[in-house]
This record gives C-alpha cells, structure tokens and sequence, in this order.
C-alpha cells in the first residue's frame, strides 16, 4: 500500500513539474516572438506557389466531371437506368443544396443527392445511423450497398447513387416509368419537371461541363446597358425591375446566353414577345421585349451558349403585337429556383463577366 501510495505521489511530482515546465516555455515563447527572417519569406512564397492556379483548378473540375459521369455509366450498367437520367438527379439535388446549405449538406464526394439519416434507415428503424443492408430492408429505408463491401452508407457515393436507382428501377425503364418513380420520391411536380430537363439537355450533348456562358447579344456590336436591377416601374402597377436592359439597334440577334432548354415562349402584357431558358444551375434566363423569334426555336428546344433565339425589339406593355411605347432593346432577367418558388436577383455582374470572358476568347482566336 505504501509502495503504491510512493509511486502515486512522485508521478503527481513528475506531472507537476512536466506542466510547470510547459507552462514557463509557453510564457517565455509569448515574450519572444522571433523577428520574420528571409527563411519565412521563402516560406510563404513557397506556399502560394503550391497553391492551385487556375489552371490547376479548372482541371480538378474536369476531373470531377469525369468521376461523377464514370459513377453515373456504373450504376447505369448494374440498373439499366440511361446515365443521363442519373446525372440529371444529381444535378438537381445539387442546386438544391446551394441554395439551402444550411439544411443540407454533401454526403458523397462526387454525387450531391441528399438523403436523411431516417429515410436511408427507415421511419421506424431504432438506429438511424444503421448501415447494415439487411436491417435497412426490414424496415424500408432507401439505403442500399451499391459496391458490394456488405456496408450501406449514406455518405458513399456508390452506395448513394445506387439506393436513388434501385427506387426508380421499381417502376420501370421507360421514360414515363421513370417521370412516376421521380415524382414519388419527391412529391413536387416542380423537381419532375427540372430532373426531365436536365435529363434532355445532358441526353442532347452527351457530356456534363455545360456551364460555359456567352453574352446575349454578339459583343462588339453597338449596344449598351447599365445596372438597373431593382428600380421602379410603373406600367402595370408599381413594382422594381427584374433585369438589365440592353439597349441597341432594332433586328439585333439575341443569343442564349448557356447550355439551356427553352421552358417559355410566347407574349407577356409587360415583356412582350418573351422567352425563357432553364439552364443546368437551376437558373431561369429571361428575355423579353423581343421582335421576333429564330424558326428553329420551341418550348423543349435545347440551346447551347450564343445560339441565336430572336431579335431585338420594342415590344410589350399591351395586347399581343403591341409595339414601340419604347426604345428598342433587350431585357435580361434571372432567376433562381429554390425547389418551391423562384427569386429575381441582379444579373448585370454576370453580364459583365460573360463579356469580358467572350472578348478574351475573340482575342484569342485573331
């Protein structure tokens, strides 16, 4: 007892004296700050050297794209569902997720789609962190082991991507089939209608880097526009304006400013001859005030960046064919989809850095 009670008190000494020890080094390293030497100059050159350029970076996001497609043809493989369909409720649950970041988060390190700890385990399974295949059948959750390692986690992109396939593989292969297996996993007519969207857009061009942009009219034309988003109108009651107009010579062509698909086309008592695109960021691109429309263009067109849509005009603020109550232009207005309702935000930044890009670009090619 004694021997033990000698052992306790001198590692309690020992202890002490470790901590006092510790204790006056930190002190006495609090006092002496050393002064920057050239060796830590280096060092932080050296640093920002190793950090990603944008070269660099822009690789890392082709690489990206090349994982998530190789994911999206595997489960393709094993569920008979087309990759493009896969892809589309990706990238849909992805949009989702920027805009409620804080209620979500990304599971997967390449696949977006979110599920809850309950509904990967099942509403009444005890256990909601349970990863066990078997038990999640029993009480029908929506996890499933897609790689086969006898495991069913929520936060594997295989097993991820996989679980939303084996849903939708219930109600078969068909492109209807498939409309029905979305709608009852979301219960939102809205989420049916993007996911079949972005299916045609990625099935149209049979690649996912879709996100490049150009400027709705041809740059180097005489035109000119300025940020107006958020000024009051009067037409039609007060309200603030929704957009950026661009001013410029009647018969201009106006072009599809991204990878899209053309959600809306017709007459509007404010926007006049007016179309709308839905591109893959889940972002509603309106033009309006337009005179005329390219021949080619329907509702369910898919375009792609600089594709020519229609032609400046002046029309709107009346009946169908009303014209010239003011200078021709072209009114941009953006759109952001939240999953039940959509927001107008500015988009003349965006339209300052489509131009300025598409200017590079020309540059480039001379």
């Amino acid at each position: 007892m004694r021997h033990h009670l000698l052992r306790f008190t001198m590692l309690t000494a020992c202890v002490l004296g470790m901590a006092q020890s510790v204790s006056a080094d930190a002190c006495y390293a609090a006092k002496k700050q050393p002064e920057p030497s050239l060796l830590d100059a280096y060092s932080h050159q050296i640093a920002a050297a190793a950090s990603p350029s944008k070269k660099e970076q822009a690789q890392e996001t082709i690489n990206a794209f090349d994982k998530r497609k190789e994911l999206y043809i595997q489960t393709s493989m094993i569920t008979g569902i087309p990759w493009f369909r896969l892809a589309a409720i990706d990238q849909y649950e992805r949009d989702i997720t920027k805009v409620r970041s804080k209620t979500r988060e990304q599971l997967g390190n390449w696949i977006s789609i979110f599920v809850t700890e309950e509904a990967w385990a099942g509403q009444l399974n005890p256990d909601n962190q349970d990863e066990a295949p078997v038990s999640i059948r029993w009480f029908k959750g929506l996890g499933s082991d897609g790689d086969g390692d006898g495991v069913a986690s929520r936060k594997n992109d295989t097993d991820l991507l996989y679980s939303i396939a084996s849903h939708l593989m219930r109600y078969g292969d068909a492109e209807d089939d498939f409309s029905i297996g979305v709608w009852d996993y979301y219960h939102n007519t809205r989420s049916v209608q993007r996911i079949q969207q972005f299916s045609k857009i990625y099935e149209t061009f049979g690649k996912l880097d879709l996100f490049e942009h150009a400027f709705p009219v041809p740059v180097g034309n005489n035109y000119s526009y300025k940020g107006t988003w958020g000024t009051r109108r009067s037409w039609g009651g007060y309200r603030i304006h929704e957009g950026t107009d661009i001013f410029a010579n009647h018969g201009l062509p106006v072009r599809s400013t991204c990878y899209g698909i053309v959600e809306v086309k017709g007459w509007n008592p404010y926007g006049g001859w007016r179309l709308g695109i839905r591109d893959l960021n889940n972002i509603y691109h309106y033009y309006a005030h337009l005179s005329g429309y390219d021949k080619t263009i329907q509702v369910g067109s898919v375009v792609k960046p600089g594709q020519v849509v229609g032609w400046v005009g002046s029309s709107g603020y009346g009946k169908p064919g009303t014209q010239g109550k003011f200078p021709p232009h072209l009114h941009y207005g953006v759109y952001r989809d939240r999953g039940l309702m959509e927001w107008s935000f500015d988009p003349y930044p965006s339209l300052r850095q489509w131009e300025n890009e598409e200017r590079r670009r020309l540059k480039k090619k001379r």
